[in-house]
Protein backbone atom coordinates (compact mmCIF):
# COMPACT_ATOMS: atom_id res chain seq x y z
CA UNK A 1 0.00 0.00 0.00
CA UNK A 2 1.06 3.59 -0.71
CA UNK A 3 1.07 6.26 2.20
CA UNK A 4 -2.32 7.81 0.94
CA UNK A 5 -4.03 4.08 1.15
CA UNK A 6 -2.12 3.74 4.57
CA UNK A 7 -3.33 7.47 5.44
CA UNK A 8 -7.17 5.72 4.85
CA UNK A 9 -6.58 3.08 6.92
CA UNK A 10 -5.76 4.99 9.68
CA UNK A 11 -8.71 7.47 8.90
CA UNK A 12 -11.02 3.98 9.02
CA UNK A 13 -9.53 2.74 12.49
CA UNK A 14 -9.57 6.59 14.07
CA UNK A 15 -13.06 6.79 13.16
CA UNK A 16 -13.79 3.80 14.80
CA UNK A 17 -12.50 3.98 17.96
CA UNK A 18 -13.87 7.63 18.61
CA UNK A 19 -17.30 6.65 17.71
CA UNK A 20 -16.64 3.83 20.22
CA UNK A 21 -15.62 6.83 22.33
CA UNK A 22 -18.62 8.82 21.34
CA UNK A 23 -20.86 6.10 22.31
CA UNK A 24 -19.26 6.06 25.25
CA UNK A 25 -19.08 9.26 26.55
CA UNK A 26 -21.40 11.65 25.26
CA UNK A 27 -24.20 9.20 26.61
CA UNK A 28 -24.44 11.27 29.87
CA UNK A 29 -26.60 14.19 29.98
CA UNK A 30 -25.99 16.86 30.38
CA UNK A 31 -23.08 17.26 28.16
CA UNK A 32 -20.28 18.68 30.43
CA UNK A 33 -16.34 17.17 30.71
CA UNK A 34 -17.69 14.32 28.65
CA UNK A 35 -18.16 16.26 25.55
CA UNK A 36 -15.04 18.48 26.10
CA UNK A 37 -13.01 14.98 26.21
CA UNK A 38 -14.21 13.93 23.22
CA UNK A 39 -13.48 16.77 21.16
CA UNK A 40 -10.37 17.01 22.48
CA UNK A 41 -9.58 13.61 21.20
CA UNK A 42 -11.25 14.45 17.58
CA UNK A 43 -9.07 17.80 17.77
CA UNK A 44 -5.67 15.72 19.04
CA UNK A 45 -5.85 13.08 16.14
CA UNK A 46 -6.58 15.76 13.69
CA UNK A 47 -3.56 17.14 14.52
CA UNK A 48 -1.65 13.89 14.78
CA UNK A 49 -2.92 12.66 11.19
CA UNK A 50 -2.65 15.86 9.42
CA UNK A 51 0.15 17.35 11.31
CA UNK A 52 1.78 17.27 8.31
CA UNK A 53 -0.92 18.90 6.53
CA UNK A 54 -1.21 22.69 4.65
CA UNK A 55 -3.68 22.75 8.28
CA UNK A 56 -1.07 22.97 10.42
CA UNK A 57 1.97 24.79 8.74
CA UNK A 58 2.85 28.84 9.19
CA UNK A 59 0.73 28.79 12.25
CA UNK A 60 -2.21 26.82 11.61
CA UNK A 61 -1.91 25.14 15.08
CA UNK A 62 -3.22 27.80 16.74
CA UNK A 63 -6.48 26.39 15.35
CA UNK A 64 -5.93 23.61 17.87
CA UNK A 65 -5.72 26.34 20.06
CA UNK A 66 -8.35 27.61 19.60
CA UNK A 67 -10.44 24.37 20.03
CA UNK A 68 -8.86 23.91 23.44
CA UNK A 69 -10.53 27.29 24.41
CA UNK A 70 -13.69 26.47 23.26
CA UNK A 71 -13.96 23.13 24.41
CA UNK A 72 -12.46 24.17 28.34
CA UNK A 73 -15.17 26.84 27.97
CA UNK A 74 -17.83 23.88 27.41
CA UNK A 75 -16.76 22.50 30.58
CA UNK A 76 -16.25 25.98 32.56
CA UNK A 77 -19.76 27.44 32.18
CA UNK A 78 -22.88 25.88 32.29
CA UNK A 79 -25.22 28.40 30.30
CA UNK A 80 -26.65 27.06 27.48
CA UNK A 81 -26.71 30.17 25.51
CA UNK A 82 -22.83 29.92 25.81
CA UNK A 83 -22.69 26.41 25.64
CA UNK A 84 -24.40 26.69 22.06
CA UNK A 85 -22.17 29.27 20.75
CA UNK A 86 -19.10 27.68 21.73
CA UNK A 87 -20.42 24.75 19.78
CA UNK A 88 -21.13 27.21 17.00
CA UNK A 89 -17.52 28.36 17.24
CA UNK A 90 -16.15 24.81 17.42
CA UNK A 91 -17.84 24.59 13.86
CA UNK A 92 -16.63 27.28 12.43
CA UNK A 93 -13.08 26.24 13.68
CA UNK A 94 -13.40 22.86 12.30
CA UNK A 95 -14.13 23.91 9.02
CA UNK A 96 -11.44 26.15 8.79
CA UNK A 97 -8.92 23.31 9.28
CA UNK A 98 -10.71 21.84 6.56
CA UNK A 99 -10.49 25.07 4.07
CA UNK A 100 -7.08 25.30 5.28
CA UNK A 101 -5.93 21.75 4.53
CA UNK A 102 -7.22 21.94 1.22
CA UNK A 103 -5.17 24.86 0.38
CA UNK A 104 -7.32 28.10 1.44
CA UNK A 105 -6.15 30.79 3.28
CA UNK A 106 -7.98 32.11 6.46
CA UNK A 107 -5.81 35.35 7.10
CA UNK A 108 -6.35 37.07 3.70
CA UNK A 109 -9.67 35.25 2.21
CA UNK A 110 -12.96 36.69 1.10
CA UNK A 111 -16.36 35.58 3.22
CA UNK A 112 -17.40 32.87 0.67
CA UNK A 113 -14.38 31.18 1.23
CA UNK A 114 -15.24 30.76 4.45
CA UNK A 115 -18.51 29.75 3.45
CA UNK A 116 -16.90 27.28 1.16
CA UNK A 117 -14.44 25.91 3.96
CA UNK A 118 -18.34 25.02 6.00
CA UNK A 119 -20.02 23.24 3.01
CA UNK A 120 -17.17 21.54 2.13
CA UNK A 121 -16.76 20.52 5.77
CA UNK A 122 -20.47 19.46 6.04
CA UNK A 123 -20.49 17.35 2.64
CA UNK A 124 -17.12 15.54 3.91
CA UNK A 125 -18.85 14.82 7.18
CA UNK A 126 -22.01 13.59 5.77
CA UNK A 127 -21.09 11.75 2.52
CA UNK A 128 -16.91 11.26 2.93
CA UNK A 129 -17.71 8.26 4.14
CA UNK A 130 -18.63 6.69 0.70
CA UNK A 131 -15.59 8.26 -0.81
CA UNK A 132 -13.10 6.54 1.81
CA UNK A 133 -14.96 3.35 1.60
CA UNK A 134 -15.58 3.04 -2.19
CA UNK A 135 -12.90 5.02 -4.12
CA UNK A 136 -9.95 5.46 -1.03
CA UNK A 137 -9.34 1.89 0.47
CA UNK A 138 -7.99 -0.45 -1.76
CA UNK A 139 -9.90 -3.79 -0.56
CA UNK A 140 -8.08 -6.11 -2.99
CA UNK A 141 -4.37 -5.27 -2.02
CA UNK A 142 -5.58 -5.58 1.59
CA UNK A 143 -7.11 -9.36 1.38
CA UNK A 144 -6.77 -10.23 -2.02
CA UNK A 145 -9.26 -10.54 -4.92
CA UNK A 146 -10.38 -14.20 -3.78
CA UNK A 147 -10.37 -13.36 0.23
CA UNK A 148 -12.26 -9.75 -0.87
CA UNK A 149 -14.84 -11.33 -2.78
CA UNK A 150 -15.57 -14.28 -0.18
CA UNK A 151 -15.24 -12.30 2.97
CA UNK A 152 -18.01 -9.47 0.80
CA UNK A 153 -20.62 -12.93 0.74
CA UNK A 154 -20.13 -13.88 4.36
CA UNK A 155 -20.82 -10.27 5.24
CA UNK A 156 -23.91 -9.88 2.83
CA UNK A 157 -24.94 -13.33 4.05
CA UNK A 158 -24.68 -12.37 7.36
CA UNK A 159 -26.95 -8.91 6.99
CA UNK A 160 -29.69 -11.10 5.25
CA UNK A 161 -29.64 -13.02 8.18
CA UNK A 162 -30.23 -10.29 11.04
CA UNK A 163 -33.90 -9.83 10.63
CA UNK A 164 -34.71 -13.25 9.43
CA UNK A 165 -32.96 -14.94 12.98
CA UNK A 166 -34.77 -11.89 14.94
CA UNK A 167 -38.46 -12.22 13.38
CA UNK A 168 -38.72 -15.91 13.49
CA UNK A 169 -36.59 -16.53 17.14
CA UNK A 170 -39.45 -14.05 18.34
CA UNK A 171 -42.29 -16.09 16.89
CA UNK A 172 -40.64 -19.47 18.78
CA UNK A 173 -40.04 -17.29 21.94
CA UNK A 174 -43.59 -15.79 21.72
CA UNK A 175 -44.57 -19.56 21.29
CA UNK A 176 -42.78 -21.53 24.31
CA UNK A 177 -41.91 -20.15 27.32
CA UNK A 178 -38.91 -22.81 27.93
CA UNK A 179 -37.37 -21.69 24.54
CA UNK A 180 -37.96 -18.13 25.72
CA UNK A 181 -36.36 -19.00 28.65
CA UNK A 182 -33.29 -20.23 27.12
CA UNK A 183 -32.53 -17.85 24.80
CA UNK A 184 -33.25 -14.94 27.21
CA UNK A 185 -30.36 -17.30 29.54
CA UNK A 186 -28.07 -18.08 26.70
CA UNK A 187 -28.49 -14.27 24.84
CA UNK A 188 -28.81 -12.08 28.12
CA UNK A 189 -29.19 -8.68 25.52
CA UNK A 190 -31.25 -5.81 25.23
CA UNK A 191 -31.89 -5.29 22.32
CA UNK A 192 -33.08 -1.88 22.69
CA UNK A 193 -30.89 -0.51 24.40
CA UNK A 194 -27.72 -2.46 22.36
CA UNK A 195 -29.46 -0.81 19.54
CA UNK A 196 -29.12 2.61 20.84
CA UNK A 197 -25.63 1.69 21.30
CA UNK A 198 -24.67 0.97 17.50
CA UNK A 199 -26.70 3.87 16.55
CA UNK A 200 -24.62 5.98 18.25
CA UNK A 201 -21.39 4.55 17.86
CA UNK A 202 -21.91 4.22 13.92
CA UNK A 203 -23.19 7.97 13.78
CA UNK A 204 -20.00 9.12 15.72
CA UNK A 205 -17.93 7.13 13.72
CA UNK A 206 -19.33 8.40 10.35
CA UNK A 207 -19.08 11.67 11.12
CA UNK A 208 -15.25 11.67 12.25
CA UNK A 209 -14.85 9.42 9.21
CA UNK A 210 -15.94 12.04 6.19
CA UNK A 211 -14.47 15.03 8.60
CA UNK A 212 -10.97 13.66 8.48
CA UNK A 213 -11.29 11.92 4.88
CA UNK A 214 -11.99 15.92 3.88
CA UNK A 215 -8.69 17.06 5.92
CA UNK A 216 -6.46 14.78 5.14
CA UNK A 217 -7.60 13.35 1.57
CA UNK A 218 -10.11 15.87 0.36
CA UNK A 219 -9.96 17.76 -3.04
CA UNK A 220 -13.09 19.45 -3.31
CA UNK A 221 -11.78 23.19 -2.83
CA UNK A 222 -9.90 22.15 -6.40
CA UNK A 223 -13.39 22.36 -7.76
CA UNK A 224 -15.07 25.32 -6.32
CA UNK A 225 -14.69 29.07 -8.31
CA UNK A 226 -12.05 31.31 -6.65
CA UNK A 227 -13.79 34.28 -5.16
CA UNK A 228 -11.20 36.19 -6.31
CA UNK A 229 -12.44 36.03 -10.24
CA UNK A 230 -15.92 38.33 -10.67
CA UNK A 231 -18.50 36.24 -13.23
CA UNK A 232 -21.18 38.91 -12.50
CA UNK A 233 -21.02 42.29 -11.85
CA UNK A 234 -22.81 45.36 -11.84
CA UNK A 235 -22.07 49.07 -13.03
CA UNK A 236 -22.25 52.31 -10.49
CA UNK A 237 -25.28 53.15 -11.58
CA UNK A 238 -27.19 50.47 -10.62
CA UNK A 239 -25.59 49.71 -7.22
CA UNK A 240 -25.40 54.02 -6.88
CA UNK A 241 -29.30 53.74 -7.47
CA UNK A 242 -30.07 51.01 -5.23
CA UNK A 243 -27.66 52.26 -2.20
CA UNK A 244 -28.72 55.90 -2.98
CA UNK A 245 -32.13 54.93 -2.59
CA UNK A 246 -31.43 53.18 0.71
CA UNK A 247 -29.76 56.13 2.18
CA UNK A 248 -32.84 58.16 1.40
CA UNK A 249 -34.85 55.86 3.69
CA UNK A 250 -31.92 55.85 6.32
CA UNK A 251 -32.18 59.61 6.08
CA UNK A 252 -35.59 60.30 6.40
CA UNK A 253 -35.92 57.77 9.43
CA UNK A 254 -33.64 59.40 11.24
CA UNK A 255 -34.79 62.81 10.86
CA UNK A 256 -38.87 61.40 11.71
CA UNK A 257 -37.04 60.09 14.78
CA UNK A 258 -34.42 62.13 15.91
CA UNK A 259 -36.87 62.90 19.27
CA UNK A 260 -37.67 59.74 20.06
CA UNK A 261 -33.89 58.82 19.60
CA UNK A 262 -32.28 61.29 22.22
CA UNK A 263 -35.65 61.93 23.65
CA UNK A 264 -35.14 58.90 26.41
CA UNK A 265 -37.25 58.75 29.30
CA UNK A 266 -38.57 62.38 28.94
CA UNK A 267 -40.06 62.08 25.42
CA UNK A 268 -41.41 58.76 27.31
CA UNK A 269 -43.52 60.44 29.98
CA UNK A 270 -44.40 63.61 27.51
CA UNK A 271 -46.21 60.86 25.34
CA UNK A 272 -49.55 59.68 25.50
CA UNK A 273 -50.25 56.15 25.16
CA UNK A 274 -46.41 55.63 24.58
CA UNK A 275 -44.61 53.16 27.16
CA UNK A 276 -41.11 51.80 27.71
CA UNK A 277 -42.28 48.51 26.83
CA UNK A 278 -43.10 49.84 23.37
CA UNK A 279 -40.47 52.62 23.27
CA UNK A 280 -37.01 50.42 23.91
CA UNK A 281 -38.10 46.51 23.67
CA UNK A 282 -40.24 46.71 19.76
CA UNK A 283 -37.53 49.80 18.78
CA UNK A 284 -34.86 47.79 20.26
CA UNK A 285 -34.97 44.62 18.09
CA UNK A 286 -36.11 46.05 14.73
CA UNK A 287 -32.97 48.40 14.74
CA UNK A 288 -30.36 45.94 15.71
CA UNK A 289 -32.16 43.64 12.48
CA UNK A 290 -31.68 46.71 10.52
CA UNK A 291 -27.99 47.13 11.31
CA UNK A 292 -27.90 43.29 10.99
CA UNK A 293 -28.88 43.61 7.48
CA UNK A 294 -26.98 46.08 6.16
CA UNK A 295 -23.94 44.85 6.92
CA UNK A 296 -24.51 41.89 4.11
CA UNK A 297 -26.20 44.10 1.97
CA UNK A 298 -23.82 46.50 1.70
CA UNK A 299 -20.65 43.69 1.37
CA UNK A 300 -22.81 42.19 -1.89
CA UNK A 301 -23.31 45.76 -3.34
CA UNK A 302 -19.28 46.12 -3.45
CA UNK A 303 -18.41 41.55 -4.44
CA UNK A 304 -21.09 43.33 -7.43
CA UNK A 305 -19.45 46.34 -8.04
CA UNK A 306 -16.99 46.29 -11.51
CA UNK A 307 -13.62 45.99 -9.27
CA UNK A 308 -11.14 48.22 -12.03
CA UNK A 309 -13.62 51.04 -12.16
CA UNK A 310 -11.86 53.58 -9.86
CA UNK A 311 -14.93 56.45 -10.41
CA UNK A 312 -17.22 53.64 -9.29
CA UNK A 313 -15.11 52.79 -6.25
CA UNK A 314 -14.99 56.32 -4.85
CA UNK A 315 -19.17 56.72 -5.46
CA UNK A 316 -19.55 53.92 -3.43
CA UNK A 317 -17.10 54.62 -0.91
CA UNK A 318 -18.96 57.79 -0.55
CA UNK A 319 -22.51 55.94 -0.50
CA UNK A 320 -21.12 53.09 1.74
CA UNK A 321 -19.51 55.87 4.29
CA UNK A 322 -22.78 57.97 4.04
CA UNK A 323 -24.91 54.58 5.13
CA UNK A 324 -22.83 53.67 7.65
CA UNK A 325 -22.76 56.98 9.44
CA UNK A 326 -26.31 56.70 9.40
CA UNK A 327 -26.15 53.54 11.08
CA UNK A 328 -23.80 54.54 14.00
CA UNK A 329 -26.70 56.92 14.86
CA UNK A 330 -29.53 53.88 14.44
CA UNK A 331 -27.12 51.95 16.47
CA UNK A 332 -26.76 54.32 19.14
CA UNK A 333 -30.55 54.67 19.45
CA UNK A 334 -30.59 51.06 19.79
CA UNK A 335 -28.44 50.95 22.83
CA UNK A 336 -30.28 54.11 24.65
CA UNK A 337 -33.62 52.52 23.92
CA UNK A 338 -31.89 49.14 25.30
CA UNK A 339 -30.29 51.37 28.63
CA UNK A 340 -33.73 52.46 29.20
CA UNK A 341 -35.59 49.03 29.26
CA UNK A 342 -33.04 47.30 31.35
CA UNK A 343 -33.09 50.63 34.09
CA UNK A 344 -36.75 49.95 34.38
CA UNK A 345 -37.37 46.06 33.90
CA UNK A 346 -33.89 44.32 34.45
CA UNK A 347 -31.69 42.28 32.37
CA UNK A 348 -32.33 39.19 30.92
CA UNK A 349 -29.79 36.88 28.27
CA UNK A 350 -32.18 38.22 25.11
CA UNK A 351 -31.05 41.90 26.36
CA UNK A 352 -27.74 41.00 27.06
CA UNK A 353 -26.84 38.85 24.34
CA UNK A 354 -28.67 41.47 21.62
CA UNK A 355 -26.62 44.37 23.05
CA UNK A 356 -23.81 42.23 22.59
CA UNK A 357 -24.42 41.24 19.02
CA UNK A 358 -24.66 45.17 18.32
CA UNK A 359 -21.37 45.55 20.26
CA UNK A 360 -19.77 43.30 18.07
CA UNK A 361 -21.30 44.99 14.47
CA UNK A 362 -20.26 48.20 15.59
CA UNK A 363 -16.76 46.58 15.47
CA UNK A 364 -17.40 45.20 12.25
CA UNK A 365 -18.76 48.01 11.08
CA UNK A 366 -15.79 49.93 11.99
CA UNK A 367 -13.24 47.23 10.32
CA UNK A 368 -15.54 46.88 7.62
CA UNK A 369 -14.05 50.87 6.77
CA UNK A 370 -10.87 49.90 7.52
CA UNK A 371 -10.82 47.25 4.96
CA UNK A 372 -13.57 46.80 2.04
CA UNK A 373 -13.72 50.50 1.42
CA UNK A 374 -9.96 51.04 1.25
CA UNK A 375 -9.55 48.27 -1.84
CA UNK A 376 -9.03 45.15 0.68
CA UNK A 377 -12.15 42.81 0.95
CA UNK A 378 -10.05 39.96 1.14
CA UNK A 379 -9.03 41.08 4.70
CA UNK A 380 -12.50 41.88 6.10
CA UNK A 381 -13.70 38.06 6.87
CA UNK A 382 -11.02 37.16 9.46
CA UNK A 383 -10.77 39.98 11.27
CA UNK A 384 -14.86 39.82 11.32
CA UNK A 385 -14.77 36.26 13.11
CA UNK A 386 -11.54 37.13 15.24
CA UNK A 387 -14.24 39.79 16.65
CA UNK A 388 -16.59 37.04 17.07
CA UNK A 389 -14.06 34.84 19.01
CA UNK A 390 -12.96 37.64 21.31
CA UNK A 391 -16.69 38.50 21.82
CA UNK A 392 -17.45 34.99 22.77
CA UNK A 393 -14.33 34.79 25.04
CA UNK A 394 -15.20 38.08 26.66
CA UNK A 395 -18.88 36.60 27.45
CA UNK A 396 -17.61 33.31 29.20
CA UNK A 397 -15.13 35.50 31.31
CA UNK A 398 -18.09 37.72 32.14
CA UNK A 399 -20.36 35.10 32.79
CA UNK A 400 -23.63 36.62 31.50
CA UNK A 401 -26.21 34.08 34.43
CA UNK A 402 -23.95 35.35 37.27
CA UNK A 403 -23.75 39.49 35.75
CA UNK A 404 -27.73 39.39 35.15
CA UNK A 405 -28.63 38.14 38.66
CA UNK A 406 -25.75 40.85 40.05
CA UNK A 407 -27.27 43.51 38.14
CA UNK A 408 -31.07 42.70 39.16
CA UNK A 409 -30.32 42.63 43.02
CA UNK A 410 -28.13 45.89 42.38
CA UNK A 411 -31.69 47.47 41.18
CA UNK A 412 -33.07 46.56 44.86
CA UNK A 413 -31.70 49.58 46.58
CA UNK A 414 -33.35 51.91 43.96
CA UNK A 415 -36.92 50.20 44.48
CA UNK A 416 -36.89 48.01 41.62
CA UNK A 417 -38.85 44.69 41.84
CA UNK A 418 -36.18 41.19 41.51
CA UNK A 419 -37.90 38.58 39.01
CA UNK A 420 -37.10 35.82 41.50
CA UNK A 421 -38.56 33.24 39.27
CA UNK A 422 -36.90 34.26 36.42
CA UNK A 423 -33.62 34.42 38.18
CA UNK A 424 -34.18 30.81 39.01
CA UNK A 425 -34.69 29.81 35.46
CA UNK A 426 -30.86 30.53 35.08
CA UNK A 427 -28.13 27.99 34.78
CA UNK A 428 -25.59 26.75 37.15
CA UNK A 429 -23.85 29.93 36.42
CA UNK A 430 -26.40 32.27 38.37
CA UNK A 431 -26.43 29.89 41.99
CA UNK A 432 -23.78 31.67 43.88
CA UNK A 433 -24.66 35.54 42.95
CA UNK A 434 -28.41 34.39 43.98
CA UNK A 435 -26.98 32.64 47.69
CA UNK A 436 -25.08 36.05 47.81
CA UNK A 437 -28.11 38.39 47.40
CA UNK A 438 -30.71 36.16 48.90
CA UNK A 439 -30.57 38.65 51.97
CA UNK A 440 -31.28 41.46 49.89
CA UNK A 441 -34.60 39.73 49.00
CA UNK A 442 -38.04 40.34 49.78
CA UNK A 443 -39.67 37.66 52.19
CA UNK A 444 -41.54 36.00 49.14
CA UNK A 445 -38.52 35.89 46.49
CA UNK A 446 -36.30 34.73 49.26
CA UNK A 447 -38.92 32.30 49.70
CA UNK A 448 -38.91 31.52 46.09
CA UNK A 449 -35.42 31.39 45.27
CA UNK A 450 -34.15 28.56 48.15
CA UNK A 451 -37.01 26.56 47.23
CA UNK A 452 -35.71 26.16 43.60
CA UNK A 453 -32.64 26.14 44.47
CA UNK A 454 -33.13 23.19 47.07
CA UNK A 455 -34.81 21.34 44.44
CA UNK A 456 -32.58 22.10 41.80
CA UNK A 457 -29.49 22.02 42.51
CA UNK A 458 -29.46 18.90 45.38
CA UNK A 459 -26.65 16.68 45.33
CA UNK A 460 -27.48 13.63 43.07
CA UNK A 461 -27.80 10.02 44.38
CA UNK A 462 -25.97 8.75 41.97
CA UNK A 463 -23.32 11.75 39.86
CA UNK A 464 -22.33 10.78 36.78
CA UNK A 465 -18.51 12.07 36.38
CA UNK A 466 -19.06 12.25 32.45
CA UNK A 467 -21.04 15.19 33.05
CA UNK A 468 -18.77 16.77 35.37
CA UNK A 469 -18.97 20.71 34.80
CA UNK A 470 -17.20 22.81 37.35
CA UNK A 471 -20.40 25.46 37.15
CA UNK A 472 -22.94 22.50 38.20
CA UNK A 473 -20.29 21.43 40.80
CA UNK A 474 -20.12 24.40 42.43
CA UNK A 475 -23.44 25.24 42.28
CA UNK A 476 -24.49 22.14 43.78
CA UNK A 477 -21.90 22.46 46.85
CA UNK A 478 -23.03 25.90 47.65
CA UNK A 479 -26.78 24.65 47.59
CA UNK A 480 -25.48 21.73 49.62
CA UNK A 481 -23.47 23.84 52.33
CA UNK A 482 -26.37 26.23 52.89
CA UNK A 483 -28.75 24.23 52.61
CA UNK A 484 -29.87 24.97 56.76
CA UNK A 485 -30.44 28.76 55.83
CA UNK A 486 -31.87 27.84 52.39
CA UNK A 487 -34.57 24.89 54.11
CA UNK A 488 -34.91 27.83 57.11
CA UNK A 489 -36.32 30.04 54.31
CA UNK A 490 -37.45 28.11 51.66
CA UNK A 491 -41.32 27.95 50.75
CA UNK A 492 -43.20 24.28 51.09
CA UNK A 493 -43.18 22.15 47.64
CA UNK A 494 -45.64 23.62 45.40
CA UNK A 495 -45.92 22.37 42.05
CA UNK A 496 -48.29 25.91 41.30
CA UNK A 497 -45.51 28.28 42.15
CA UNK A 498 -43.34 26.95 39.67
Amino acid sequence: MDDQHRLGVRILVVALALGVLGDTLLRGIPWGINFALWVLMLGAFVGALGGRTRAFQDGGSGLLVLILFFVSAFAWRDSLSLNLMSVLALLVVFALIVLRAQGGAIVVAYLIDYVAGGIIAGLNAAFGPFGLLIGDLPWRRIFGKVASQRTLAVGLGTLLSLPLLMVFGALFMSADAVFEALVKEVVDIDFAKLLGHVFLTALFAWITCGYLRGVLLGKERDVVPRPGQQWFSLGIIEVGVALGLLNLLFFIFVVVQFGYFFGGATLVHLTPGLTYAEYARRGFFELVAVSALALPTLLAAHWLLIADDGQAQRIFRFLAGTQIVMLAVIMASAFQRMRLYQREYGLTEQRLYATAFMGWLAVVFVWFVLTALRGQRQRFAFGAMVAGFVLLAALHLLNPDAFIVRVNAARLAEGRKFDAYYATSLSADAVPDLIAALPKLSANDRCLVAGRLLRSWSRPESPDWRTWNYSRTRATNLVVQNSADLRRVACPENPASD
